[in-house]
């Protein structure tokens, strides 16, 4: 079991920056991938970003190329995700998940963390 906490969401202007944090309890994330997902009010969870176990290899969702940066730290139990030149349409609640290779699905969440971007 993997537990998860995600902090450092907020209200923030267009355009300002942000630093998620994902932190785990229970079990490292050495050795899991990790993905950040986020949910806008009224829509479905999207896909944000996710980054492989040594961190050597991320996917982003084209909506955010070029803005947010995964990164973990080595031996660590914390996965951020920067987020610059935010837009209103970033705002929702943002989720980081362990993928778990065994069923191939994010099988823990954590609870979420509020970004709201004012125009």
């Amino acid at each position: 079991q993997v537990q998860l906490a995600e902090s450092g969401g907020g209200l923030v202007q267009a355009g300002g920056s942000l630093r998620l944090s994902c932190a785990a309890s229970g079990r490292t994330l050495d050795n899991y991938a990790v993905g950040w997902f986020r949910q806008a009010q009224g829509k479905e969870r999207e896909f944000v970003v996710s980054i492989n176990r040594g961190g050597g290899s991320t996917v982003y969702a084209d909506s955010v190329k070029g803005r947010f940066t995964i990164s973990r730290t080595n031996a660590g139990n914390t996965v951020y995700l920067q987020m610059n030149s935010l837009k209103p349409e970033d705002t929702a609640v943002y989720y980081c998940a362990v993928f778990d290779s065994m069923t191939g699905r994010y099988k823990y969440w954590g609870q979420g963390t509020q970004v709201t971007v004012s125009s």
